[in-house]
């Protein structure tokens, strides 16, 4: 099994199935020891700030701020530089612990050798 799990999340509100499961499965793995590396891109990028969790709504899935907090306490979120800049989203803009990054970085964690990779 891969140690670090990098997960993209390209969905938000527009598509809440999915952007649930993305964060969903992120924070089970977190729970479950493994290293997680959350990636905010396209819609979902709105949820690198403040308060935007709290917005989400899906029935019969877990509050978005829960899953958001215990990702962020035990992994890592970040949040993708060209879609920050799309959205005028800067580094004072985020949550705190959420970091802006790039593909560069994203595909480094990707393929290392310990990772497993997932796009929402």
């Amino acid at each position: 099994m891969a140690k670090k799990l990098v997960i993209k999340v390209t969905a938000g509100a527009d598509a809440p199935e999915r952007c649930s499961q993305a964060f969903t499965v992120a924070a089970v793995a977190v729970a479950s020891g493994v290293e997680v590396s959350l990636w905010l891109t396209g819609e979902s990028s709105w949820f690198a700030l403040p308060g935007r969790a709290a917005e989400f709504e899906l029935p019969h899935a877990a509050p978005l701020p829960d899953l958001v907090d215990s990702i962020l306490a035990a992994g890592r979120i970040t949040l993708c530089t060209q879609c920050a800049a799309r959205r005028e989203i800067t580094e004072k803009d985020v949550l705190e612990g959420v970091r802006i990054a790039g593909a560069q970085v994203f595909v480094q964690e990707a393929m290392a050798d310990d990772a497993q990779a997932l796009v929402y």
